[in-house]
């Protein structure tokens, strides 16, 4: 048993718990970010896991602070604190300081779980930038109102040129899937919606693929019930990225929040006017309607309702959900395969507006 290096991941183990805790009552409290308050409560428990594939016991037995010459050295910054920002800062550096230590001398112990490590470190970098920079991509999704699905076989021309109507006309966030594709043509596709999304400060999401979001640096993905568990597609994307799930039923809906998504996509509301061209008909869902939206209001994320919805039906949806704090529609060929797409959006945003905040007016 190396006893140094055991006591140099006690020691730094202990410091990232505490760090995280620092900064989750600044986005709990300060910040009132519950979503980065959720993303910070993952992180110490996935340390936590990490901890133990160490040895717990053998971690805690080596402990010895008494002969710990480093407990009485301190320096005059470590006592300086001039607001709660500034606490928040020095807890983010102590924390990606201590999981290099950790990445470091755990690789004497446990070289696959020093390769978590990294890991939850490159995730501990982004949170930073999450928590100190710019508009968090979590809030943004929440104040979304109109999702567009872009597939170019539906466009009614160009497919970028339809995108760029689309956001003309008020489209919030784009969601690019295509199922036929190679990798090669999606990535590149997946990197000029990145560009265009960007100039109307819009989110782009991909459906189905996170590595592809990743390269792209897209702002989520999304994941269908065949496709990798959120919790292995957010380990590719990154803790900053946003990971939306489709759910077509209250089960569904309570398996996929226990994995804690940023948003469910639900339905089918109506008919769809995309699945009978895109999917084989053993694999289609029958409608659920607006009655699943209406029980799973309360949930704490985004409601993104999809599936048929269309200027003349969402009006009647909207309307069943008087109250919803977290209502949005995800829409297809209602856009993109209109005659004017920038209209088609506008049309779908000014019904959309009759609900501010998510409650009707």
């Amino acid at each position: 048993m190396n006893i140094a290096a055991l006591r140099i991941l006690d020691a730094n183990l202990n410091r990232a718990r505490e760090a995280m805790r620092v900064l989750e009552e600044h986005v709990r409290l300060v910040r009132e970010d519950a979503a980065l308050c959720q993303k910070l409560k993952q992180m110490r428990h996935r340390l936590a896991k990490i901890a133990e594939c160490f040895g717990s016991q053998a971690l805690l037995s080596v402990r010895d602070i008494r002969a710990d010459v480093g407990t009485d050295i301190s320096t005059e910054t470590e006592r300086q604190r001039n607001d709660s920002a500034h606490v928040a800062r020095a807890a983010a550096k102590r924390l990606t300081e201590s999981l290099r230590c950790v990445e470091e001398y755990g690789k004497i112990i446990n070289a696959a779980a020093a390769m978590q490590v990294q890991q939850l470190r490159y995730d501990a970098y982004a949170l930073e930038q999450d928590i100190f920079t710019g508009l968090p991509r979590c809030k943004v999704l929440w104040r979304a109102r109109l999702h567009v699905l872009i597939t170019d076989a539906l466009c009614n021309g160009p497919w970028q040129e339809v995108c760029k109507q689309a956001l003309a006309g008020g489209a919030d966030v784009l969601q690019l899937r295509e199922k036929t594709l190679s990798d090669r043509e999606l990535l590149d596709r997946a990197h000029r919606l990145r560009d265009l999304t960007r100039r109307f400060e819009a989110l782009l999401v991909i459906n189905d693929r996170p590595d592809i979001a990743r390269l792209a640096d897209a702002d989520g993905v999304h994941l269908g019930r065949e496709d990798l568990p959120i919790s292995e597609a957010r380990r590719i994307i990154g803790i900053n990225g946003l990971v939306g799930v489709t759910v077509h039923s209250v089960v569904e809906a309570r398996a996929a929040l226990a994995q804690q998504p940023d948003y469910l996509g639900v339905g089918p509301m109506f008919a769809s006017q995309t699945k009978p061209q895109l999917t084989p008909p053993q694999q289609r869902d029958e409608p659920t309607g607006p009655a699943l939206l209406v029980e799973l209001q309360e949930t704490a994320v985004p409601l993104v309702a999809i599936g048929g919805i269309t200027t003349k039906n969402i009006s009647a949806l909207i309307s069943r959900l008087p109250d919803a704090q977290n209502l949005q529609v995800a829409v297809c060929q209602s856009v993109i395969a209109a005659d004017d797409p920038a209209a088609a959006a506008a049309d779908l945003k000014e019904k959309l507006a009759a609900t501010k905040n998510g409650a009707m007016l």
